[in-house]
Formats: structure tokens, C-alpha cells, sequence
């Protein structure tokens, strides 16, 4: 047997997604014009599949604070905080962040997938439960692996299956640790969080929330669901990341619990992984400034999603659960999503080809994501060529008229 054979159904569905066109994995952008728009091929492509929910990446004031971090610090830090030692911007970044959230305590990692290893993986050991959601994102489910920790998966986004599983832990040595996501990233619900910590808490346990697809999308200001729900003070952890809605790359996790710099001398993928280019922590600051002040912005985000949304389910597509800026569109079977999302890319519309191996519910999703800086006209576009493309795949019923045609 070849060390390889063992991904052989990983590579049937991948050669199968490569002979009906193109697919994700070859897709090359020759330009990316600005936060919404790019070319491939030499043909411009609306960019519907980035989670830069607030369009953030060509923002003026972010460019220029990593340019003159670029110029100032150089390219890269060449090694972990620990090793290397932290530049000022990287002390900065953690103490704007503290204050953003209202916390005591904030780390930051070098990528968002990192902030949950490192966080999960360090504060479950052994004798610990670790509750997650179902639906949750591989990175949580990595992260358990790395704990070492009792893994209980509960029923998506259910408080009552949560609060019968504590129940069933009720004398197990340790402490029990619940991890659930503020907005899940491929059918773009949220969670119950108000319901879930009052579970949790009830049960003694500790609550990690993950907002890398709500930092900077629910809230009066941006700081997420436990914002919106009211509940701040009572989540334990808040993870997230800065290649969202701050249009960067990284990581971090806040907390007000007393010792909480013990984690950088206890977390390995803290302690040896380089830490960020200081031109990447420049931007990230003043991103999280306009987060802050980001009222504006995040209206018209959900002006935008909602706008999608409805064009979408008026045209016939079943949608996700929930009007949030994770707009995921169902297709029936793999082959016709393949075919679907090559003919919305030939149609001039870049979206997330997700096939049922990574899906919650194992249905292939077409998955959208909006932005602040799409245009209305944008949005009606996409309405359209969904609904062109998907009249011709006969994934939807076509107009009457045209069917007696």
C-alpha cells in the first residue's frame, strides 16, 4: 500500500471536480482590482467568495500603516515572540485589542487557525471535557485532537442536547470547556449564544467563543455575537481572527482570566511558529480602528447580505437558515454544483465551490459572501447570473413563459 493510497476518495472527488471545468484549486486571479472586483483570464470577475466583510483589504489608511511598517521593520520577524522577541507594534496590537473588548488579557497568533489550536489545544488537557458544536470548524475539531482532552460533540446550535450532555459528564474529573462558534461559516447561522452560556454556566463549565466570521459584523461595535447577545461577560475566551472582516491575516484570543499570560510559555503553536510581519499588525490596527467606528459599514453589509438573499430565495434557491454575510446556496449533488459554480465563473461571478465532504448536512453548497463594498448593482448581478445559470442547469423552474417556449 502507497503512503498516499489513503487519500484515494479525496482524489476521486477532486479529478471530479477538474473534468467539468475548472475548479477551485486551479483558479488564478492575474489581478485583484479592489476589494470586490478581479480578473482571470484576462476577463473581469466580481468577487462574491472572500469573507472581507467589510471590504477592508485596499482600504487607504491600511495600506499606508503597513507600508510604513513594511519600510520601517522590514518583511518578516524571522522567528517566534519567544525566541525573536516582540516588536513594539506586536505589544500594541494586544493592548488594542484588550481595550476593543473590554478585556484584561489579549494574544495574538499568526493565523486564525492557530489561535484555536493554540487556545484549545493548551487549555483542555486529559482530564477535560471538551463540548463543540457539531457544525464546527476543522480547527476546533483539530484543536480537540491536539488536547488530548474527552471530546462530546452536542447537536448543532441545540442548548437543550448541550445541557443534557453536561449532564451525562456530571462527576467526571477536570474541568468542562464549551466551544461554539458566533457565526458558522458554510450555512452562515448563528449561534443561540445567550441560551448556550446560560447552560454552560449552570453546569460550571468554561465558554470559548470563535468570531472570525462576526468580529466586525454583529454588534453596536463589531465585537461580535457576545456583543449583540449580551453576554460578554459571561464567555470566558473570545477567538478570532484578523483575515475576515480586518482584511489581514492572523490571529487572537481575549480573556479576563487572572494568569492568562501563562499561555505563551505553555501554548506550542504560540511559542514556535514566527510571529507577523509588522506590516500585517499596522494594518490589522487600524482595521480594528475602523471596525470601531464602523457603524456605517456594517449596515450596508447587512443592507448588501439581505439583498442577496431575498434575490436569491425569489428566484427559487434554497438558502441557509439565516440573513448573515455567509449567503450559501443548495444544490442537490456534487455534479451539478461542479458544473453550476464553473458556469457562474464563466459568467463572470467568483463564489465558494463547497462539496458534501465539507458541508454540515453533506449537501454541496454554492457559497457567497458579502461585502460592504459591493455595489447594489454587484448584488443584482449575482442575482441574475445565479438565476441564469441556474435555469439552465434546470436547478430551479424556469419563468413560464420561457417553459412553454
Amino acid at each position: 500500500m502507497g503512503i498516499l493510497d489513503k487519500f484515494d476518495a479525496v482524489r476521486g472527488a477532486y479529478n471530479e471536480a477538474r473534468s467539468n471545468g475548472r475548479d477551485p484549486f486551479s483558479v488564478r486571479f492575474d489581478v485583484i482590482k479592489s476589494a470586490t472586483e478581479g480578473e482571470i483570464g484576462g476577463r473581469s470577475v466580481t468577487l462574491m467568495g472572500t469573507n472581507n466583510y467589510l471590504g477592508l483589504t485596499f482600504d487607504g489608511a491600511c495600506v499606508e500603516q503597513a507600508v510604513q511598517a513594511l519600510r520601517e521593520n522590514g518583511t518578516g520577524t524571522t522567528g517566534s515572540r519567544i525566541a525573536n522577541g516582540s516588536y513594539g507594534l506586536h505589544v500594541k496590537l494586544e493592548a488594542e485589542l484588550a481595550r476593543f473588548y473590554g478585556r484584561k488579557h489579549a494574544m495574538t497568533f499568526t493565523t486564525g487557525y492557530q489561535a484555536n489550536l493554540g487556545i484549545i489545544g493548551t487549555l483542555a488537557g486529559r482530564d477535560d471535557d471538551l463540548l463543540i458544536d457539531a457544525d464546527s470548524h476543522a480547527s476546533i475539531y483539530d484543536a480537540c485532537k491536539l488536547s488530548g482532552a474527552r471530546v462530546t460533540r452536542f447537536r448543532h446550535n441545540s442548548a437543550k442536547d448541550l445541557a443534557r450532555r453536561l449532564k451525562h459528564l456530571e462527576g467526571n474529573p477536570g474541568n468542562r470547556i464549551v466551544v461554539v462558534e458566533g457565526i458558522y461559516s458554510m450555512h452562515g447561522d448563528t449561534a443561540p449564544l445567550k441560551e448556550l452560556v446560560a447552560v454552560a454556566k449552570e453546569a460550571g463549565a468554561y465558554i470559548i467563543v470563535d468570531e472570525a466570521h462576526s468580529l466586525g459584523v454583529l454588534g453596536k461595535k463589531g465585537r461580535g455575537l457576545a456583543e449583540a447577545a449580551g453576554v460578554e461577560d459571561d464567555v470566558d475566551f473570545i477567538v478570532g481572527t484578523f483575515s475576515k472582516s480586518l482584511g489581514a491575516i492572523g490571529g487572537f484570543c481575549v480573556s479576563n482570566i487572572e494568569n492568562f499570560d501563562v499561555l505563551r510559555v505553555a501554548c506550542r503553536p504560540y511559542m514556535f511558529t514566527a510571529s507577523l510581519p509588522t506590516s500585517i499588525v499596522a494594518s490589522t490596527i487600524e482595521a480594528l480602528r475602523q471596525v470601531e467606528k464602523g457603524g456605517h459599514l456594517r449596515e450596508r453589509l447587512m443592507r448588501n447580505s439581505r439583498r442577496l438573499y431575498e434575490g436569491l430565495a425569489l428566484a427559487g434557491f434554497t438558502m441557509g437558515p439565516e440573513i448573515t454575510p455567509v449567503v450559501p446556496v443548495k444544490v442537490d449533488d456534487a455534479e451539478t454544483a461542479i458544473t453550476f459554480w464553473n458556469g457562474l465563473l464563466q459568467e463572470g461571478l467568483y463564489c465558494n465551490l463547497v462539496l458534501s465532504t465539507a458541508t454540515p448536512d453533506g449537501k454541496p453548497l454554492l457559497r457567497c459572501s458579502v461585502s460592504a463594498a459591493h455595489s447594489e448593482q454587484q448584488i443584482d448581478e449575482a442575482i441574475a447570473t445565479f438565476t441564469k445559470v441556474g435555469q439552465a442547469l434546470n436547478a430551479i423552474p424556469k419563468p413560464a413563459m420561457a417553459a412553454a417556449e
